[in-house]
C-alpha cells in the first residue's frame, strides 16, 4: 500500500475513534433516554461534547479533500517522497487536532488545522505535475 493510502486508512480509523469519543461524551451530556430517542427536540451540545462534535465534523470535511488527494496521487502514480511526507503531516495534524479542539489550544488548533490543509493542497498540486 502506498504511504498516501496508508495515511488515508489510518485517518479513517481515527475518524471512527473520534465518532466513538463524541458518542460517549454526547450521551453523558444528554442522557441515554434522549440518545435512544428519535431526537425530535434538538439539544445543543456544550463543553467537551460540543467540541468533540465540531472536531468530528471538521474531520469529515477534511477527509473528503484528503481522500481525493490520496486517491489521485495513487491512481496517477505520482507518489514520491514529498507526497508521502505530506500524507504523514496530514495524519499527524488530524491526530493533534482532536486534543487541540477538545482542550481549546489557541492558536495551536488553527495552526494544526492549517498544516493538514496545506499538506492536502500540496498533495493535489503534486498530482498535477
Amino acid at each position: 500500500m502506498t504511504p498516501e493510502l496508508t495515511a488515508l486508512t489510518l485517518a479513517a480509523l481515527l475518524q471512527g475513534l473520534q465518532f466513538l469519543l463524541f458518542s460517549i461524551l454526547a450521551q453523558r451530556q444528554v442522557g441515554p433516554k434522549y440518545a435512544a430517542s428519535p431526537r425530535d427536540q434538538k439539544r445543543e451540545l456544550t463543553g467537551y461534547a460540543g467540541r468533540a462534535q465540531r472536531a468530528l465534523q471538521n474531520h469529515f470535511e477534511a477527509l473528503i479533500l484528503f481522500g481525493i488527494a490520496a486517491g489521485v496521487v495513487t491512481f496517477a502514480d505520482q507518489g514520491n517522497a514529498l507526497t508521502g511526507a505530506c500524507a504523514l503531516v496530514y495524519l499527524g495534524a488530524r491526530v493533534l487536532y482532536v486534543p487541540a479542539y477538545l482542550f481549546g489550544w489557541t492558536p495551536w488548533r488553527s495552526l494544526i488545522w492549517a498544516m493538514g490543509f496545506a499538506a492536502t493542497m500540496i498533495l493535489l498540486i503534486a498530482a498535477l505535475t
